[in-house]
């Protein structure tokens, strides 16, 4: 099993998270141009987030010292396995939303919201799982909990510019926001559920028997597990446009599929790649720079999809402070460790 218990390559692990959990929706917008709704793309993105953690698994798993999948395998502990497959089934709850989100209110706005709250929310949790296993806080809670408060003020800063950029095209911004509150909120417990799958030598705040990788690999089975049941009922119950049926998807063209596995394999790659690093970083820190994402959906959604373009003045003054304040709460939390 390839790990790192170096403390800069933990920070780089998470850094290559934190990029890939903020730029895999750039393939929902892709598909989206080509008139793909959310719900047909999310089957392509479950089945990419599943084949890379099997990938991962027995590739990176199975190699170097320590524990491989393949020993968790042969004798299973299914206590730690519900964990990571309740862990997958929340995430894919709350991403659910995520990517209706997305799909109403754009990454701009989805991301800082939902991801935002799922930030903050999942520090809390893993903070919390720290506390609940005995074991002090490795860091600065003075700093953990100020680059906390920094980024709620910039979440609100999000919400004020959907909603001047709403009034200026008279419609509701409720839709949008409230998708993305939900979403954030179920996310946000995620990452401490598979944390408590994994063996506390690999993760602090581990309580189970599993390798990071296995964790993983339950985590994805978990989410391609509840996926039929999930995006089946939003196939029925759309958030925008028709009803949508199992032919609908069997209609799309080869690239459609492969975009939005390629973000299926962008989210897990960083997923997995975390965990490479989640023991010399502690998981409250780990969780935090992972989830640094919105500031990374942010700039593809500003700056390369446009999605404030003929905003209201003022806007791009928001839009600066709301940088501002989620990259000075990513320093501190990283500095808290």
């Amino acid at each position: 099993m390839i790990t790192t218990d170096n403390y800069l390559l933990a920070l780089l692990c998470c850094i290559y998270c934190c990029i890939c959990w903020g730029s895999w929706a750039n393939t929902q917008k892709m598909v989206a141009t080509r008139k793909w709704s959310f719900e047909l793309f999310y089957w392509d993105l479950t089945i990419g987030l599943f084949l890379t953690a099997l990938l991962t698994a027995l590739t990176l798993g199975c190699m170097g010292e320590g524990q491989t999948v393949l020993e968790d395998l042969a004798a299973p502990d299914w206590s730690s396995i519900r964990y990571a497959l309740l862990g997958g089934v929340v995430w894919n709850f709350g991403n659910i939303f995520l990517t209706a989100a997305i799909a109403v209110a754009g990454m701009s706005v989805g991301f800082p919201i939902g991801g935002g709250l799922a930030w903050i929310g999942g520090i809390g949790f893993n903070y919390l799982l720290i506390t609940l296993a005995g074991q002090a806080y490795p860091g600065n809670q003075t700093l953990l909990w100020i680059g906390v408060t920094v980024i709620v003020v910039a979440i609100l800063v999000c919400a004020k510019i959907y909603r001047n950029v709403s009034a200026q095209k008279s419609s509701t911004p409720k839709k949008g926001i409230l998708l993305a509150i939900v979403a954030g909120v179920a996310i946000m417990f995620f990452y401490g559920l598979v944390v408590k799958s994994i063996a506390p030598q690999y993760v602090a705040g581990g309580t189970g028997t599993l390798s990071p990788y296995t964790g993983v690999f339950f985590f994805a089975a978990g989410v391609l597990l509840s996926t039929p049941v999930f995006n089946g009922f939003a196939m029925k119950h759309p958030v925008q446009g028709k009803v949508l049926r199992v032919k609908d998807y069997l209609s799309g063209d080869i690239r459609t599929h492969l975009t939005g596995v390629l973000g299926g394999f962008v989210w897990m790659s960083g997923m997995a790649v975390s965990f490479m690093g989640a023991g010399a970083a502690n998981p409250a820190v780990s969780y935090a720079l992972s989830n640094a994402a919105p500031v990374v959906a942010m700039i593809w959604g500003v700056f390369v999809w446009k999605e404030f373009k003929g905003a209201p003045r003022g806007t791009n003054k928001l839009i600066a402070a709301m940088f501002l304040l989620f990259i000075v709460g990513l320093v501190c939390i990283t500095m808290s460790n």
